[in-house]
């Protein structure tokens, strides 16, 4: 079968990403950095191109101008149109209703009509804002093979941590899935493992024919959220044939011991993702030839590190440093800088994730802090060090003590800083 041909690929990227503000706050989830040079659907779509999936929709909704133009600028050149090939970002159209998708599977109604243009025998589901790297056509392959209607991809975690944040399912011993639960409050476990779990990865493969007449069945149902897990599914498990296939034996992709998936819907998960990234041996292999990360790379010049003198030697140590970015006599120790970052002389940069075009003044201390896209930190602040003095500035301080500033943030720390300067010229 020639998946180019038959199967067309659905990513849902329009969701709010709540859990994530601040940094969602002007942004698409799926926008977000990820990894310095990253966005975090660069991971979904490469796993598409990757997978020889050539037919996609990116189905957006909240805050999409970045997503777009990223898609646009780095993504459209891998795709041939002449040879039937896309990546097409599609706004809600409204073709059905006014309203705006009111679930995932709505999302997916209301573009029955493009996706039927072109005559798939498969439509695959897929979630634009989880970091893995998976190859799709062997859960094709494994849906053909099964005759199934519907094949959930589902990874095994922790009862606990599945609780109210995953569909859970319940398997037979051929992974037919007999039960379905939408976030439960106690997960059902595994056979013969009460401490685990089967958990929905948000990915599906469906028979094209299928998918459009349960998609139709769940619009005229007034009681439904019209949403894959917590209604489609449910539905059609007693009546149709679906199976769950299991994320866990597919390990080869990322080259690893243990198969890598991450949810980065909170601002400490995200942290946590992106911190592995530095240390020596990364869970998520980036550096892997046979199944490459690609995103849009700027036209920015190579990174440079300053040597002016002993005490102003610019160094980066366990980090990742972006094209553009100029280590001017700081010191930046496990962390992240993002494209076009400055780390002025006598800066520290510890524990830090820095999305690009990020200017950190002179002596200015950073630790365990996210900075988004643009902020110039004054110098002489410390960020992260305090954290009760953080929440008085107005920034977001996470459960786990990572200080978030965005980029109204880094405006009110610019005229903190020159209100300052001014009083101590006055005296």
């Amino acid at each position: 079968m020639r998946l180019k041909d038959e199967v067309v690929a659905v990513i849902l990227a329009g969701g709010k990403g709540s859990r994530l503000e601040p940094l969602t706050r002007d942004r698409a989830k799926p926008a977000v950095p990820f990894g310095g040079a990253y966005r975090i659907i660069d991971f979904t779509l490469s796993n598409c191109l990757n997978s020889g999936l050539r037919k996609i929709l990116v189905l957006t909704q909240h805050k999409a101008l970045s997503l777009d133009r990223h898609i646009n600028m780095g993504w459209s050149r891998y795709f041939c149109r002449e040879l039937g090939e896309f990546v097409d970002v599609v706004p809600p159209q409204q073709r059905i209703d006014e309203s705006w998708y009111q679930g995932t599977a709505d999302a997916v109604y209301q573009n029955i009509y493009t996706i039927e243009k072109e005559h798939p025998r498969y439509v695959v589901i897929l979630a634009g804002d989880h970091i893995y790297k998976m190859d799709y056509s062997k859960m094709i392959d494994y849906h053909i093979g099964q005759q199934a209607d519907l094949t959930i991809g589902v990874l095994r975690v922790p009862r606990m941590e599945a609780r109210l944040r995953f569909g859970v399912m319940e398997v037979d011993r051929n992974n037919r899935v007999i039960g379905f639960q939408e976030k439960p409050e106690d997960p059902a476990p595994l056979p013969g493992n009460p401490g685990m779990c089967l958990a929905s990865m948000g990915i599906y493969v469906f028979n094209s024919r299928f998918l459009f007449e349960e998609l139709c069945r769940d619009a005229t149902r007034r009681t439904s959220r019209h949403d894959f897990g917590g209604d489609v599914i449910p539905s059609v498990i007693e009546t149709s044939r679906v199976f769950a296939f299991p994320f866990v034996e597919q390990i080869d992709e990322n080259r690893k011991k243990d198969a890598y998936w991450r949810d980065v819907g909170t601002l400490d998960a995200y942290y946590e993702a992106n911190m592995d990234l530095v240390s020596v041996d990364p869970q998520l292999n980036l550096y892997d030839e046979l199944w490459p990360i690609r995103t849009y790379h700027p036209n920015y010049p190579p990174p440079k590190f300053v040597f002016a003198d002993p005490e102003r030697c610019g160094r980066a140590l366990d980090s990742i440093v972006c094209l553009g970015c100029i280590v001017s006599g700081g010191l930046v120790q496990r962390s992240i800088l993002g494209p076009r970052t400055r780390i002025n002389s006598y800066a520290e940069v510890y524990d830090s994730i820095l999305f690009g075009e990020v200017n950190v003044g002179r002596y200015a201390r950073i630790r365990r802090a996210i900075i988004d896209k643009g902020v110039s930190i004054p110098p002489g602040m410390q960020i992260g060090f305090d954290l009760e003095l953080d929440r008085k500035r107005g920034f977001t301080v996470t459960e786990q003590g990572v200080t978030v500033i965005t980029q109204s943030d880094g405006a009110e720390l610019l005229e903190e800083a020159g209100h300052l300067a001014g009083q101590k010229a006055a005296v």
